[in-house]
């Protein structure tokens, strides 16, 4: 599966993602590194079929105005540290992955992962 990590989320989230077999980018790596607009996430996203993984809702916002970025993944977990978001991604993933496989929109926070339709 392929990831885009905004940057609110570590780069270490990208790491991550690669050592478990993803395709996954942090906005680190783009052109405009963690500048680059929501918009250029979402034109990125789309082109290259990119799940946007993020906890900014303007995503959420941008997703049901116009189903922009091509999947979005949205983090609501609040403050955590870098070692509980990589927890709850190794914990989560394959369920993660199977739901995205068939929807647009899942938010995970601390306890629940929920499709949003």
């Amino acid at each position: 599966m392929k990831f885009l990590i905004d940057a609110q989320l570590p780069v270490r989230l990208s790491y991550l993602l690669k050592s478990m077999g993803h395709d996954a980018i942090h906005t680190k790596e783009l052109a405009l590194k963690n500048a680059t607009p929501d918009t250029e996430i979402n034109t990125l996203s789309i082109r290259e079929q990119r799940i946007v993984i993020t906890k900014d809702s303007d995503f959420w916002d941008s997703f049901y105005v116009s189903q922009e970025p091509y999947k979005l993944l949205l983090v609501t977990t609040g403050n955590i540290s870098n070692k509980e978001l990589e927890s709850l991604f190794v914990n989560n993933l394959e369920q993660l992955v199977n739901l995205l496989e068939n929807n647009s929109l899942v938010e995970m926070s601390r306890d629940t992962v929920i499709v949003h339709s």
